[in-house]
């Protein structure tokens, strides 16, 4: 390999990991910055569940708040035996309940039995996945007895096998629920979400016993209803009516159902667990002799959903279930009323534009912060400068006067150190020579020293001077004569300082 191919090598490698870096970092920041507040359940929110069950009407309140659910309120009111409320006398008496409750303006689900529904496992081409909404409505009349001018409807696709889609799918007929929907809104209740027995128990087993399998049965005086849920989702459901009061025979047949329903979980890879709940209790107490391990649906409730204080009543299932696909995310349940139409999840743009705004101003305020604290220290050290600024130049004054007179101390050493033999020689010239000489000139050099003048006898002062410590090598420099005028011989002698060389340099 030659050396540009393992550069350009090296290069592809860094570049990879830059990118895959890059990739790292990019996206929890686009996740931040695209954070929705409703979708991460951090939001408050309240909601209201009312179920038409075949003893009564059940209403259950509760709130949501950082991701906490909570029930509030639990209100049932029986109805005639064997007869479902007026819509005008079921909207009265849920008007009443929220009053008692004081659920104000919440998130309203109305649950119905299945005994108005139709729920169909459907299977299509995997190529409408697309268009499946569409499609639904089209073959809405083919799948169901209904039609979509006439239906309520909604469905989830809960599988995807060998080039089809396994779809559950739920419709109710309008006709029979639009009466209660209307009743609701002329007393100030508008349901926000229509959904049937099967899905919101299914979401209370969800809730209770995320993510295991289950098989759910209610059972009541009438019949019974169930489903089996796989993966988290409703995979299928069953219901039957009950042919007399023979406990053991409607016992066995719940059975048979809850069989079948095992046997197609496990085919899945599912070993689901086995839940009951009972309004009269004498057909789940046969029920769970007749099965190996059951789990009373109640029990469950009480032990997950969080209870007000002052509220110990457990709420009933379907209105618990119905509460909690309202509040809780992950609910996987229908709506009726939005006939297969789900909006899509909106990026949150206003708060991912707070979010950037707010990162733009962090890195201005990193760059310009450290900018700021540095300007404001120069003008305190500006400001302290200023301050001494009159000191300083005292003490420049003080410092020039020091400099003048070293300078002139300088000089007079230097002048001392020049001339050491100066005076010094003078004083031993002065005691050297008699007092009947005189000098008219001395000259004095670094190395030599030559005087003029008068003396009685010229001769006798080179001995002396000879015998002077402080000079050598005394002599005449120029010729001695006799001035008769001032009786006087007349020299000019020159001689060598001691301690110098012979030119003119003091040794060291």
């Amino acid at each position: 390999m030659t050396t540009a191919s393992i550069a350009l090598q090296k290069l592809s490698d860094i570049s990879s990991g830059s990118v895959a870096r890059a990739g790292q970092v990019a996206g929890p920041l686009w996740k931040m910055l695209t954070l929705n507040l409703a979708d991460m359940a951090i939001l408050p929110k309240r909601g209201l569940a009312l179920s038409i069950e075949p003893a009564g009407l059940s209403l259950v309140y509760g709130s949501r708040f950082l991701s906490r659910i909570r029930v509030k309120g639990v209100r049932t009111y029986p109805f005639e035996e064997g007869r479902y409320p007026s819509p005008a006398h079921l909207a009265s008496t849920a008007a009443l309940a929220r009053s008692e409750m004081k659920a104000f303006r919440p998130e309203i689900t109305l649950s119905i039995p299945k005994a108005w529904a139709v729920v169909r496992n459907v299977e299509l081409p995997v190529t409408v996945k697309e268009s499946l909404v569409n499609v639904i409505s089209y073959e809405l009349d083919r799948l169901t007895p209904l039609t979509p001018e006439t239906a309520l409807y909604d469905y989830r696709v809960i599988g995807e096998e060998g080039g089809k889609l396994r779809i559950m799918l739920v419709a109710a007929r309008a006709d029979l629920v639009n009466p209660y929907l209307d009743a609701f809104r002329e007393r100030g209740i508008a349901v926000d979400r229509v959904t049937v027995f099967p899905s919101a128990m299914a979401t209370v087993c969800s809730f209770v016993h995320s993510p295991q399998s289950t098989i759910f049965v209610n059972i009541n005086a009438r019949g019974y209803e169930g489903g089996c849920i796989v993966d988290g989702a409703l995979s299928s459901v069953f219901a039957g009516d009950f042919d007399g009061t023979d406990e053991a025979a409607n016992a066995k047949r719940v059975t048979e159902e809850i069989n079948q329903c095992s046997d197609t979980a496990r085919k899945e890879g599912a070993s689901p667990l086995v839940i009951v709940s009972s309004g009269t209790g004498n057909e789940a107490a046969a029920l769970k002799k007749s099965l190996t391990s059951t789990v009373d649906m109640q029990q469950g409730i009480a032990g997950k959903l969080r209870l007000a204080r002052g509220n110990e009543s457990i709420p009933p299932p379907p209105a618990a279930g119905g509460l909690l696909e309202s509040l809780w995310p992950k609910a996987q349940g229908f709506n009726l009323l939005q006939r297969g139409v789900r909006e899509k999840a909106k990026t949150p743009v206003l708060f991912t534009i707070f979010l950037v705004a707010l990162l733009v101003a962090m890195g201005i305020l990193y760059v310009v912060a450290p900018l700021r604290i540095e300007e404001k220290r120069l003008q305190e050290i500006d400001r302290r400068i200023a301050a001494i600024r009159g000191e300083v130049k005292n003490v420049e004054a003080l410092k020039k006067e020091v400099d003048n007179l070293e300078a002139e101390i300088a000089t007079i050493n230097g002048f001392k150190k020049g001339r050491p033999m100066a005076l010094q020689m003078v004083k031993e010239l002065t005691t050297i020579l008699p007092k009947s000489a005189w000098l008219t000139r001395v000259r004095i050099t670094e190395s030599t020293a030559e005087i003029e003048g008068y003396a009685a006898s010229a001769t006798e002062l080179l001995p002396k001077l000879e015998a002077s410590p402080l000079l050598k090598k005394v002599e005449f420099s120029s010729p001695t004569f006799r001035d008769a005028r001032l009786n006087s011989d007349r020299f000019v002698i020159r001689m060598e300082i001691e301690g110098s060389d012979s030119e003119g340099k003091a040794k060291p």
